[in-house]
């Protein structure tokens, strides 16, 4: 019986020192692989911080800011604007060399009617690269209406806008994803012939873009990584309207303005060009929405439109007390890298 003991207890010793021996082994691979992913961490923040690789005749380019040119005769609408290399600061201390449309990045805000005819012409400034215009708001054949401009020269097409909505618009340059996430991206919207059911009902209407930044001009970033910033933007609908670039904070640090009891309208689009938004706004509910702007794709009490990359929305909600009403894209991760804004209610 004695050695029957002796035995187990010099098997249990053994079997010990087996697994503390398999736990520190376990241990100082587990250590060796923190230490390889701080390295790869501090990699990576390096690798943020290094300068970014620009084309060379854009080094020294910081084109003005260009207006935008609309001219109406009928129903034809004359439409010219610019690609362009324009500086914008990000956020403080952070400027990126961003390819636009008209020296800003969202572009102009388009609006045209439905059934308008757009004879578009696209004056390409950029001495490096061409650029074109992918209009989601209308019937082309690509090759043709979205074909590229030559460095240096201009492009003329013409188009219908049969469908009413909210559309994004973009360079249609390979490779495209470059274009969009270095900037070329905006919105058009083509207001229905016979409004939305609930015009009379709305007291202030706004344009809110969401898009995202990325390490500058890197396609590999754009394709493989999360973005470096999400943001808001707004662009005028009227006079004495705010707007913005996609810069951090533009809309936190002015916000939008409503009274109590007004009902508002947001014209929202997500120009992407990779993530989905979750459009919310904090403190109500979207009493109107109609998909991509469209009157025929109505829905009612959503607390939260989801927006697919290129997607659009009229979301229309009213605000009940005074107060600060921050609007978010719901995934969070996003809303904390800059995708936040804010309308301030008063009496």
């Amino acid at each position: 019986m004695f050695k029957k003991l002796n035995f187990i207890l010099i098997v249990g010793i053994i079997a010990t020192v087996l697994l503390l021996t398999a736990c520190g082994e376990d241990v100082n691979r587990e250590a060796e692989v923190s230490e390889d992913q701080a390295e790869d961490a501090v990699e990576t923040v390096s690798a943020e911080e290094e300068a970014p690789e620009v084309i060379g005749s854009h080094e020294d380019l910081n084109q003005e800011p260009v207006p935008l040119e609309v001219e109406r005769d009928g129903s034809d609408v004359y439409v010219k604007m610019t690609a362009q290399i324009t500086d914008i600061e990000i956020e403080e201390g952070y400027n990126y060399k961003a390819w636009t449309f008209n020296g800003e990045a969202p572009g102009p805000l388009v609006e045209v009617n439905e059934g308008d005819t757009i004879h578009f012409t696209l004056d390409n400034l950029d001495p490096a690269i061409p650029h074109s215009m992918d209009f989601h708001a209308v019937h082309t054949a690509p090759d043709k209406g979205f074909a590229d401009v030559a460095p240096n020269e201009e492009g003329r097409f013409s188009y219908k806008a049969d469908n009413p909505g909210v559309f994004m618009y973009h360079c249609g340059t390979d490779p495209v994803l470059s274009h969009i996430a270095n900037g070329m991206h905006g919105v058009i919207i083509v207001h229905p012939d016979d409004g939305y059911p609930t015009d009379d009902e709305v007291d202030e209407e706004y344009v809110i873009i969401q898009n995202e930044w990325y390490r500058y001009n890197d396609l590999d970033d754009m394709t493989n990584n999360e973005p470096s910033q999400v943001v808001f933007s707004t662009k005028a609908l009227e006079e004495g309207q705010a707007n913005t670039n996609g810069v951090i904070g533009a809309l936190q640090d002015e916000p939008l303005e409503a009274n109590v009891g007004d009902k508002v309208r947001f014209y929202v689009n997500n120009v992407g060009p990779n993530e989905v938004s979750s459009f919310h706004v904090i403190g109500t509910l979207f009493d109107d929405v109609y998909l991509d702007g469209n009157p025929a794709n109505h829905l009612e009490g959503m607390q939260t439109v989801m927006l697919p990359t290129s997607g659009g929305a009229v979301v229309e909600f009213t605000v009940t007390e005074e107060g600060e009403y921050p609007f978010v894209t719901h995934q969070f991760k996003h809303a904390t890298k800059g995708a936040m804004g804010v309308i301030n209610v008063t009496e």
